[in-house]
């Protein structure tokens, strides 16, 4: 099957990066679950071995590979430890590609070498207290004086922020026009001051990556630390979310294809009333309607993928692979819940871990909601009929 979806090349690098995977990350997912602590040592190893720049050019230490590189990265890493691949992907997708694509030569070597390998990370701070899905109305601002912006405002769910190096923080810059046209990104330095983690916040899943409360108090940003021009801050934004979209996708694939294979195992083996029960239809039908989304998810994440890699707009076909995989991984999951029984409820169970961890797909990146806002907009768009406010 992968053969039909993906080059030689990529069949190739997949299989290379299970191996380095099944050796390096397998042995500890379960202690990054127990512990639910961010384990470092693996990234900087992940980083080492070239797997954290799919997205960036070589001459910073990346590998070029595209959107549908990473794409497989987030996939196979999310089949051992979904919680992994949060702080790989905050740093070297959420944070680094609005640098590689609208930052300065100067800002892209010094940001981008030290998180392409892994050796210190990246953050992305959008959601405030009192809004999420509603980014243009952020409360967060930045006011320009001489050399610096002072920001001031909260943030709060920043994976990465608690040990990040460097946040890009979105921030009103101009309040006489619409956030669209007032909104900027600025690179914020971990240890500036003004800038203060007031908490640590606790996950029902993917335990083992860091997600935190931080608040802005004056903070004096160089205005060298601006990303791309004033104001231009939805812009970096809008373009930011296409990648993020297809890498919360493939994460959540690569939690249903686990969940399906052991649903798959345990109902190959397990018995009742004298027969194993993959014999009997009502879960037999459940192995193969989780298949059929497993499938679909995979091919709408391609497309997606091969078209950002092509230079063209996803912003609807990246809602549809973000809207169906992250909805199809989490019915996957409960589903192969349903097959293993009290087994599969059990902490002792990778089930009862998946099951946790797809929930997060839902909301992460855009609700599942704005992503259906989204494909309905695009659509009505092509037929013609602008949405009207």
């Amino acid at each position: 099957m992968m053969d039909l979806f993906y080059t030689e090349e990529e069949n190739k690098f997949r299989m290379n990066l299970g191996r380095f995977l099944k050796a390096e990350l397998e042995p500890i997912a379960e202690e990054v679950e127990n512990k639910d602590e961010v384990p470092f040592e693996f990234l900087k190893k992940l980083g080492a071995e070239g797997y954290m720049g799919m997205l960036h050019p070589k001459e910073f230490g990346g590998t070029a590979k595209g959107l549908i590189g990473n794409h497989i990265v987030s996939e196979e890493i999310c089949y051992y430890s979904p919680a992994t691949d949060i702080s790989r992907a905050v740093s070297t997708v959420y944070f680094a590609v609005p640098v590689n694509h609208w930052g300065t030569p100067e800002q892209k070597r010094k940001y981008l070498p030290p998180v392409i390998k892994g050796l210190e990370f990246g953050a992305l701070a959008i959601t405030e207290p009192r809004g999420g899905s509603d980014a243009a109305g952020m409360q967060t601002n930045a006011a320009r004086k001489g050399d610096v912006y002072i920001l001031n405002g909260e943030k709060t769910w920043i994976s990465n922020s608690s040990f990040a190096s460097f946040i890009c923080v979105f921030a009103i810059t101009n309040h006489d026009v619409h956030p669209h046209q007032g909104m900027s990104a600025l690179i914020v330095e971990q240890g500036t001051p003004g800038f203060k983690l007031i908490r640590n916040l606790r996950s029902m899943g993917v335990l083992g990556s860091s997600h935190s409360h931080i608040k802005f108090e004056d903070c004096k940003v160089p205005k060298a630390n601006i990303l791309g021009k004033e104001n231009e801050g939805w812009a970096i934004l809008m373009d930011e979310l296409q990648s993020e979209r297809i890498d919360i996708a493939s994460r959540g694939l690569g939690c249903a294809r686990r969940a399906f294979e052991e649903a798959v195992k345990y109902s190959a083996n397990r018995e009742q009333f004298g027969r194993k029960i993959r014999k009997f239809e009502a879960i037999s039908f459940k192995i193969a309607d989780m298949k059929v989304a497993l499938d679909a998810a995979r091919l709408l994440i391609v497309r997606a993928a091969r078209m950002y890699d092509q230079g063209l707009s996803i912003e609807k076909e990246g809602a549809i692979a973000k809207l169906f995989a992250s909805e199809a991984s989490f019915k996957i999951a409960d589903q192969a819940l349903q097959v293993h029984g009290a087994s599969g409820y059990s902490k002792d169970s990778i089930i009862e871990r998946l099951f946790r961890d797809t929930r997060v797909y839902g909301f992460g990146g855009g609700t599942s909601e704005i992503m259906r806002f989204l494909i309905q907009r695009e659509v009505y768009k092509e037929f013609g009929f602008e949405q009207k406010k």
